[in-house]
């Protein structure tokens, strides 16, 4: 509930604060005097743009400040926790508005946007103005309150909680859905490369092996002749080199006897000799490992040119990058396949969910059409009530053929003004005045069953008098006995069933400059104060007498 309400330097307004009770308040004053202006300033806490025009100080900021009990307000704390603000009791609600226009909201010192700010306020409080179509236009607002006649909520809530599974699952269906799609379309390709790399069937390090492999086969008959020399040299030909080195190890040998370091040179001479037998029988060895294949020659060549064919068209590296994508088209089009087998998983899911909606949908669409006939009796008697004799409202609901948040059935709030006959939407056939007078009498319906916000009405008496007066100001109390009530009104009737009473006035300061002042009335002051409402600046004794009637 609105605990209390500060304005500073807003149109007219220099300083107010307002201190509210939690049932019913309301709001009386002169023509002008400024109780509009109060719930204009009370519009920037719920979100509404505002530019430098509202700065009666030109030099200095509007601020207007609410505080709210927000203990028990469940929607309004899951609001906070979702915006990741901090929760309190306690939530103040502050707006600046700077000379320079520029406009900053706070919730708890939390700086917000006014998206957020309009968001969240939204279930602080219900601003009911002629001409407010806020609340009919919500389809939720019907629902809710159908629900709440028909003790449906839960079934709804039951409802709910599987739609929501529903719609997830139906969800992930079309994304998968779609990404099969898209693979479809990408497939063809896809084979086309997987199979040009199957048919390839490059093994490890067969491209970087096959340049090797080129090299010596390219240059084979250089690197015979070569092999051949080294071996001729230490092995072979007229003087070789073993050859020569065994007859210089036998020169140190002669020495053994008459110089024993000369033992040693031959010990080192004699393993030479050995390596160097060992390198010649080698060299032989890779003689024979080296061919003159023409015909291999050139399988390498295209096997090498298909590989870096195919490293260039991928934008890859090497044999192991190859081999790797190969891996992955497979797997992707293994994917394919496996998706395949989970859509159809799926739809079972799905139709098997559709069952089990469809009977929650008609289960509570049954509870709420057994309600509608009560209902619509008991709106239409208190229309009568409330000065709308030739008014009748009637809820149409027809059944859908989808489901939605609600339901599967179509509601929709009709009225016929004027006993033609003809049932209209209610935007189109009631006034501004009608409207909140049917907005006062739904709510007080069902205002045990609805969990509601602040509710402000904004001279939703216009027009009447009379016992329909009577019957507005009955309901409006009855309304603030289970919801805060805020009612700005220019009927004694209504004044006088207020647990607190403002009055709005207005005064010239010593620069003669008009500004607007709110005071609370003590009783003698409402006793008077309803007195000049009923019978005018000087009021008889018989209008004295019925203001304290009231009051009491």
């Amino acid at each position: 509930m609105l605990q209390k309400l500060y304005i500073r330097n807003y149109a007219i307004i220099e300083e107010l604060s307002l201190e509210f009770d939690e049932q019913m308040n309301v709001i009386t004053g002169e023509t002008g005097a400024g109780k509009s202006i109060i719930l204009g300033a009370l519009s920037l806490i719920l979100g509404e743009r505002a530019d430098t025009s509202v700065l009666i100080n030109r030099e200095a900021k509007c601020i207007v400040e609410a505080f709210f009990n927000t203990k028990h307000n469940t929607r309004f704390n899951q609001l906070l926790e979702a915006s990741e603000i901090d929760q309190d009791h306690q939530t103040i609600i502050r707006r600046e508005i700077s000379p320079t226009g520029k406009s900053r909201a706070f919730i708890n010192d939390t700086p917000v946007t006014l998206s957020v700010l309009h968001q969240l306020c939204s279930a602080l409080v219900d601003l009911h103005r002629q001409f407010d179509l806020q609340a009919l236009e919500q389809k939720s607002f019907l629902y809710d309150v159908i629900d709440a006649v028909a003790d449906s909520s839960a079934n709804r809530t039951e409802y709910q909680v599987l739609f929501h599974a529903y719609t997830r699952q139906k969800q992930t269906f079309h994304e998968l859905e779609e990404a099969l799609l898209q693979w479809q379309k990408e497939a063809d390709y896809k084979q086309f490369l997987l199979e040009e790399l199957d048919q390839a069937n490059f093994q490890t390090e067969e491209i970087e092996e096959s340049e090797i492999s080129l090299k010596q086969l390219s240059h084979a008959e250089q690197i015979l002749n070569n092999l051949n020399q080294v071996y001729s040299g230490l092995e072979g030909g007229e003087a070789p080199l073993n050859q020569e080195l065994k007859r210089l190890l036998s020169q140190l040998h002669n020495l053994d006897d008459l110089m024993p370091e000369a033992a040693v040179l031959a010990q080192r001479m004699e393993s030479s000799i050995i390596e160097l037998k060992d390198i010649a029988e080698e060299t032989l060895a890779l003689q024979d490992k080296v061919e003159l294949n023409p015909e291999y020659l050139q399988v390498l060549q295209e096997r090498i040119d298909l590989g870096y064919r195919l490293l260039k068209k991928h934008g890859l590296q090497n044999t192991a990058d190859l081999i790797a994508l190969q891996q992955e088209l497979q797997t992707e089009l293994n994917k394919q396949t496996t998706a395949n087998e989970e859509l159809e998983g799926m739809q079972l899911v799905i139709a098997e969910m559709e069952q089990r909606l469809l009977q929650q949908a008609k289960k509570l669409s049954h509870k709420r059409n057994m309600a509608l006939p009560d209902f619509e009796q008991q709106i239409n008697a208190l229309l009568q009530l409330v000065g709308m004799p030739n008014g009748k409202l009637k809820i149409q609901s027809n059944p859908g053929n989808h489901f939605h948040l609600q339901g599967i059935d179509e509601m929709e709030f009709l009225l016929d003004a004027n006993k033609s006959g003809q049932f209209k939407s209610i935007q189109k056939a009631a006034s501004g005045g009608e409207l909140s007078r049917i907005m006062l009498c739904i709510k007080a319906l069902t205002a045990k069953a609805l969990e509601l916000p602040s509710l402000i009405f904004d001279e939703i008496d216009t027009g009447i008098s009379g016992e329909a007066a009577h019957q507005v100001s009955i309901l409006l109390q009855d309304l603030g006995t289970y919801h805060q009530v805020i009612c700005i009104t220019h009927l004694p009737q209504v004044a006088g069933r207020g647990r607190k009473h403002f009055f709005v006035y207005k005064e010239s300061d010593e620069q003669e400059q008009v500004k607007t002042k709110v005071r609370e009335l003590s009783t003698d002051d409402r006793i008077k104060v309803i007195a000049e409402m009923i019978g005018g600046a000087k009021p008889s004794t018989a209008a004295i007498e019925n203001a304290k009637e009231l009051v009491k």
